[in-house]
């Protein structure tokens, strides 16, 4: 009997359709991806660049807690053991955020330089706003979220970094750019799609018992439109950063790959990385590899 129920998919606790199409797009990886899933995520800071990251790290530590950084993400640091972070010293006072590693490397792929142009385009809860702005003071960026409540959070995070009026705030549904845009190019654009959220389900792990295969196809068409919308927005020459925390590959590289068939000024850009795998055309981070969260990054530049 206990050798049948070792057969039975019931057994990974996750829902029939999504275990096979974690099967279907990852047949080697399928089962350290679903018992990554299936157990709790570790609690990964961001630190403010604006302070010493070693006397961070030891108030921390003096409150009894181990730190430890991260080696694909330079200023990412997870605390043990887990607790809320606003009880952590020094989250008051803007030293640090919540943020996966895995999330934290967007800032660094988008490759800003000083006076670009930057648009976020669906930035809350604004981690990705806010560590753009810690890396790169001298940037004009502009952050869009169609919801007032999230847009609150975005603002309230920005205030408590001590990064407030370094970015305008928006309440917009960047694909109806006609009721945004005031006609000037971006130099660059972080689209951070909306998604399944399949990569940080062990952080949500409702997630998978909450989506379905018709809420699958709804992301992939909204992800389809919001490009279509955002990349006449670019200058030639700049950069859309395409970002999922999905592990779906009609979410991600066959997202991407049909949109490069598309675009033919569109190029796909990528170097090889130390986290990752490659997932054509861009890279796919599972969760739980290298402790971090699922995501799925690809850079694409527009040809002159």
């Amino acid at each position: 009997m206990l050798a049948q129920l070792d057969q039975v998919d019931e057994r990974f606790a996750h829902p029939q359709w999504l275990l096979q199409a974690l099967k279907e797009d990852w047949p080697e990886d399928w089962p350290a991806l679903v018992q990554a899933n299936n157990q709790a995520a570790p609690l990964w800071l961001r630190l403010n660049q604006a302070f010493d990251g070693p006397s961070v790290s030891a108030a921390l530590q003096d409150d009894g807690l181990v730190v430890t950084g991260h080696e694909a993400a330079d200023s990412a640091f997870k605390v043990e053991p887990s607790r809320a972070v606003k009880d952590l010293p020094g989250f008051a006072q803007g030293k640090f955020s919540v943020q996966d590693p895995a999330a934290q490397l967007a800032a660094g792929l988008l490759r800003c330089e000083p006076g670009q142009r930057v648009l976020d385009a669906c930035a809350a809860p604004g981690g990705k706003t806010c560590h753009l702005l810690e890396h790169h003071p001298d940037i004009d960026l502009l952050a869009l979220d169609r919801s007032a409540t999230r847009l609150r959070q975005i603002e309230e995070n920005v205030k408590r970094l001590g990064l407030a009026g370094r970015a305008r705030l928006l309440r917009a549904d960047a694909a109806r750019t006609d009721d945004w845009w005031d006609g000037k190019e971006f130099d660059r654009i972080l689209l951070d799609a909306p998604c399944t959220a399949t990569g940080v389900i062990r952080r949500h792990p409702e997630i998978k018992w909450l989506r379905n295969p018709a809420q699958v196809d709804e992301a992939v068409a909204a992800q389809s439109t919001l490009f279509t919308a955002l990349w006449p927005l670019l200058k030639p020459g700049g950069i859309l950063l395409y970002a999922t925390c999905s592990v779906l590959k009609c979410e991600n590289s066959g997202q991407v790959a049909n949109l490069l068939e598309q675009y033919p000024d569109a190029v796909a850009e990528f170097q090889e990385t130390a986290w990752g795998r490659e997932s054509t055309p861009g890279r796919q981070i599972l969760p739980g590899e290298m402790e971090m969260d699922g995501f799925y990054y690809a850079s694409l530049r527009k040809q002159a």
